[in-house]
């Protein structure tokens, strides 16, 4: 317990030892690697995107830098800010826009943190108008300079005197320096809010989710927070708002089967406008007196324009499997940012019929990308993406990645430097696992609380099918994501040649006590609770080294700035697997979070983790 204190001596000694141990055994590759990976890295890459009047306000990450840009809709392209500029290491993760375009906002962090700065500019003359600390999102502008925005109370209490982690939305006037909680009293901790615009430029929609597992809607004129009132309760289940139309508001609801059918809803009352379609209904806009929606068929992304009465206008198809990453409008034309495996966003505009490219990234490397199943423990069918070089028979490794929770479908994204692997000859699989969206509400809820054990059945079975097929096996996992591999490795170590886990939640008894993690209870259960405790003690990495184990080649890696994922939890893991006589590494970055790093620091990053993979796989060749 005690490396959960990063001011320790013994934890600094510990990580010193460990960086230099891991540096002796990438030594020569690590370049090699940076070079090879870095000119996919450096492709201009979409962060985010808010549309206004005078046109798209991009976050790119070009080069070695984070930049705000704003694409006119002449299509000129203007350079608004740039990381280097804010400082070292510096990361912009989000973009927002008044809807005339005069100002905008972007949230950026040092080193990764969570906890950053918002920063409100005129886009004109380019002066800074207002900052704010702290774990902040959704910027909404009411009229002229005041604002709202969604503030995580990280520790202590909020201002109602509720224990933190819980969400309140705040209203504040730059001018001033004044702020007020607008809305959230009463709700207790572990609930997350969030003001949504509308197409409708005087009402707003205030979102409010209980964990990953359901919701409630408020809503009501942008000018008076006084006067929200509840439009939907959505009970047990996820509810997400689309749009208002006349006196109707028009409503996402996961209940049933858990796809997400439109209804819309007036004075309490509702109706089902377009009902379940077969496969999951993941975002969308009302825009005009029509409903632009994203649908997910085995995890490919595919948009449908309907009607306010539920007729099909239009279904847009992409000929290689994408994800609309970002969905937003501007007066009366919507934008996607539409992303693959081997390219970076592109962004189109809905022209009727058709879609307008209107944005892209310069570079794509030729890939194939094939469609699998397998069949896990139970008999579910299990989908994964395989991707391999064009024109190059694939060698005998894959790299198995996987996430498997939170509701967060796993869908097609650019690979950028691993894609230096797949150059190499070798396979990148992307399983979507149980917990995940990629299949609805009901296909999360089979893989959250006590059935999490069947997302680790799930990956198993599609480690054992590339297995199955003579490949030496890579598990690959992030985030929850290394919970996964951490998890699959202490029950099944022979599934793997090589396990890479990055920014792990690994004790899952005490998880709940270390940053925010109290939030994730609502998705991995309590640990306090005497019945979550008996599940996830099975489970837990950290608790179930086995000592009579052959573990393979394992890479632990972290960063000191982690506010999300205590790094304890990768620490404590490699000194669980040391003591066992495991053959682990660790690696932890001085400069990095869970949001990034800055683009040097996380190319080098993937370029170590690269040389890992190719040292281990060599070696047993």
């Amino acid at each position: 317990m005690w490396m959960e204190n990063l001011e320790d001596n013994r934890v600094h000694e510990f990580i010193t030892r460990h960086n230099d141990e891991f540096r002796s055994f990438v030594a020569g590759l690590d370049e090699v690697y940076f070079e090879k990976a870095k000119k996919y890295y450096e492709a201009p890459t979409v962060i985010d995107i808010a549309s206004s009047s005078r046109g798209l306000f991009l976050v790119v990450r070009e080069g070695m830098e984070y930049k705000v840009k704003l694409l006119r809709h002449n299509g000129e392209m203007v350079n608004l800010v740039s990381s280097g500029d804010l400082g070292e290491h510096v990361v912009i993760r989000a973009v927002y826009a008044r809807r005339d375009g005069g100002r905008f906002a972007f949230f950026y962090t040092v080193a990764g943190s969570d906890e950053g700065y918002t920063r409100i500019v005129d886009t004109n003359s380019l002066e800074v108008i207002d900052e704010i600390k702290g774990s902040v999102w959704g910027i909404v502008w009411v009229h002229g300079e005041k604002y709202y925005y969604s503030r995580l109370y990280r520790r202590g209490k909020t201002p109602d005197g509720v224990e933190a982690p819980a969400e309140r939305i705040i209203l504040r006037d730059p001018g001033t320096g004044l702020e007020e909680v607008v809305f959230g009293y009463g709700y207790s901790t572990n609930y997350m809010m969030g003001v949504v615009e509308a197409w409708d430029p005087n009402r707003v929609f205030v979102v409010v989710e209980y964990g990953w597992q359901k919701s409630k809607i408020y809503g009501g004129l942008r000018s008076d927070p006084a006067k929200w009132k509840l439009l939907f309760d959505g009970g047990e289940y996820r509810v997400f708002p689309l749009g208002y139309y006349g006196d109707h508001a028009y409503l996402i609801y996961y209940d049933r089967d858990g796809l997400g059918r439109v209804i819309r809803v007036k004075d309490g009352v509702y109706e089902e406008v377009i009902g379940e379609q077969g496969y999951p209904l993941r975002k969308g806009v009302l825009v005009g007196d029509k409903l632009y929606l994203e649908y997910l068929v085995d995890a490919t992304s595919r948009l449908r324009v309907y009607s306010l009465d539920g007729v099909l206008l239009h279904e847009h198809v992409f000929s290689e499997p994408v994800s609309i990453r970002l969905l937003d409008y501007a007066d009366s034309k919507v934008y996607l940012s539409v992303e693959s495996f081997n390219k970076p966003s592109d962004i189109y505009v809905v022209e009727e019929s058709s879609l307008k490219l209107v944005y892209s990234a310069p570079y794509r490397l030729d890939v194939v990308v094939k469609e699998e199943w397998c069949r896990s423990s139970d008999g579910t069918s299990v989908h994964m993406f395989v991707i391999h070089r064009k024109g190059v028979e694939p060698e005998k490794k894959a790299i198995v990645y996987g996430y498997g929770g939170f509701g967060i479908a796993i869908t097609p994204f650019y690979l950028g430097p691993m894609l230096a692997f797949v150059e190499d000859g070798g396979v990148f699989v992307v399983a979507n696992l149980r917990g995940g969206g990629e299949y609805g509400e009901k296909w999360h809820r089979m893989g959250m609380r006590e059935n999490k054990q069947n997302v680790f059945e799930d990956y198993k079975a599609v480690l054992s099918h590339m297995r199955r097929k003579g490949f030496r096996t890579v598990g690959l996992g992030v985030s929850n994501g290394g919970l996964l591999v951490a998890a699959t490795l202490t029950q099944s170590p022979r599934l793997f040649d090589v396990a890479v886990i990055g920014y792990p939640v690994i004790d899952m008894l005490r998880f709940h006590k270390l940053y925010i993690g109290k939030l994730w209870t609502t998705e991995y259960g309590d640990p306090d609770n005497p019945r979550d405790r008996e599940y996830l003690l099975k489970y837990s990495p950290y608790h179930n080294v086995r000592r009579d184990e052959k573990y393979p080649p394992v890479l632990v890696y972290t960063g000191l700035h982690d506010d999300r994922v205590h790094p304890a939890h990768a620490l404590k893991f490699v000194a669980k697997l040391e003591e066992v006589g495991a053959p682990v590494y660790l690696r932890v970055e001085v400069e990095s979070g869970h949001m990034g790093a800055s683009p040097e620091t996380k190319l080098r990053e993937y370029a170590d983790i690269l040389a890992f993979i190719h040292r281990v796989l060599s070696r047993e060749a």
